[in-house]
Order: structure tokens, then sequence, then C-alpha cells
């Protein structure tokens, strides 16, 4: 099984790639209206079609800057280059995928997004996806043009240390997708579900506390799939979901106007 599936993300063409993303945003987009985790007043269309004009110039940096992913992979199959190799650990694939997905989720999710939150420079792009004061899965690829172009180049520096093949990268790019968009989602799973989960991935509960208007929760729970890193790096909050306000503390782009929401990483406080 694990063969297929590796063999199958190291043929996967561009409009396939593209196909996870738009089935996956349909289902919980859907979903969403028969089990809302909130009540939102707004025009869920025009809502979604913001987000989805911003997904859209998501996809077309990463499309335009694949080649160096290419470039990078080739790299590291031919010189050996990367933790995989320091483990000795390649005649145990599973081993091998599992460490490989693990580490590009840690640096190329969770160390980017706690640099962009750190860095101030970084915050005003990165808070083009924190203005959303209706979060839900088209949410999840709601991201300034510019911060998809950083996002990409930890991914690249991802790939270089964990030694991550072009299969693997794709197979990673997928579940960052499916669980970006699920962690998102306007759902409301039961808080014993999905406190059970969140011991392992990052469940829709957890993500909401970053999504808090008011520190210290905006800054925390960074992770994207492995809930483990903001256990363990102590960026781990909890906050009862009736007291979360999404959004920026400001009505700077509260139209949800797209031209506003390119313009506000370069405005004057």
């Amino acid at each position: 099984m694990i063969d297929n599936i590796i063999s199958f993300f190291s043929e996967i063409t561009s409009a396939q790639r593209g196909s996870i993303l738009a089935v996956g945003l349909m289902f919980f987009w859907v979903l969403e209206g028969f089990l809302p985790y909130r009540l939102f007043n707004y025009n869920k269309f025009k809502h979604a079609s913001t987000n989805i004009v911003l997904t859209l110039t998501t996809i077309l940096v990463n499309f335009s800057l694949a080649f160096l992913i290419v470039i990078t992979c080739d790299f590291i199959s031919s010189s050996d280059f990367g933790i995989i190799s320091l483990l000795n650990i390649v005649s145990y694939p599973i081993v091998s995928i599992l460490i490989t997905l693990m580490l590009l989720d840690l640096i190329g999710a969770y160390f980017a997004h706690y640099v962009q939150h750190k860095v101030k420079i970084l915050w005003n792009i990165h808070m083009v996806h924190h203005s959303d004061k209706h979060v839900d899965t088209t949410t999840a690829n709601r991201h300034h043009p510019i911060e998809s172009v950083v996002r990409f180049f930890f991914t690249l520096i991802a790939i270089l240390i964990s030694e991550a093949s072009i299969e693997i990268v794709f197979l990673y790019q997928s579940l960052s997708v499916a669980f970006s968009q699920f962690n998102h989602a306007n759902i409301g799973l039961s808080d014993r579900f999905d406190k059970l989960l969140s011991y392992v991935i990052v469940s829709p509960n957890m993500h909401k506390v970053h999504h808090h208007s008011f520190m210290p929760y905006t800054d925390s729970n960074y992770g994207n799939i492995f809930s483990i890193w903001d256990r363990l790096f102590g960026t781990y909050k909890e906050l009862d979901r009736d007291k979360i306000v999404f959004g920026i503390d400001d009505n700077y782009d509260d139209k949800n106007d797209i031209v506003k929401i390119l313009k506000r990483p370069f405005r004057k406080s």
C-alpha cells in the first residue's frame, strides 16, 4: 500500500494536485452547513470568493516556483544530504517517510509560522491571514502572495534538511492542504473528540485558539498537521470556544475587500 501511495505521488499531475485542494475545500465548505462550530452572520459566498482569490495567488506562487523544488530534490538525491542519510534509516521506508513528513511539517509549517509571528515585517504580511473575522475552511489559504513566497522558501529549507524526495514533498503538500482546510473549517466536533484528536493532530478547536484576537493566544498553536510541536516547544494553549474572538483588533478590512486586504501589509500603523 505504501508503495502504491508513493508511486501515485511520484507521477501526480498539477491538475490532480489542484483537484485535491478543490475537493477538500468543497467537502469542508458543505460540511460547515451541517455541523457548524459557530453560526456566522455573513455572506458565505462573498467571504469565500475573496479567500479563494487569495488561494489562487498561493497556487500561482507555488506553481511558478515549483522548479526550485525539483532542483532541490535532484541535489539531495545525488548528494545523500540530509537527516535521513545521517540516521541511516533509508532501509526502513515507513519510518523514513514518517520522519520526513514530520520534519517537513516542523520546519515548513510550524517554524515558518512561528517566525512570521515573531518578525514584525513578516507579521505585517501574515496579518492578512489573521484578519479574517469569520474563520472557515476557505481561510486556510487566505495568504498574501508575499507570505506564499516566504512559506515556499521555508519549504525548500525543510526539503534540504529532511532529505525529502519529490514524491514525499508532493504527499506532504497534499496532506498539508487537507489538514489546513480541516482545522480551519467552521465545524463543531464534540469537545472530547476534538481534544483526543489534538493529542496527535491539529484539531479544529485547537487551531481556532490561534485565531483569537488577543495575546497570548494569538501566539500559540502554530502547528498544521502534527500537534506535537506546540506541546514540545511550549506553545500549546487552550481556550473555551465561547470566548474566542476571531480576527485582528481593527476594522481595516471588515468589508473583506480584496484590494484593501492586499494593501494591509503596507499601510501605516
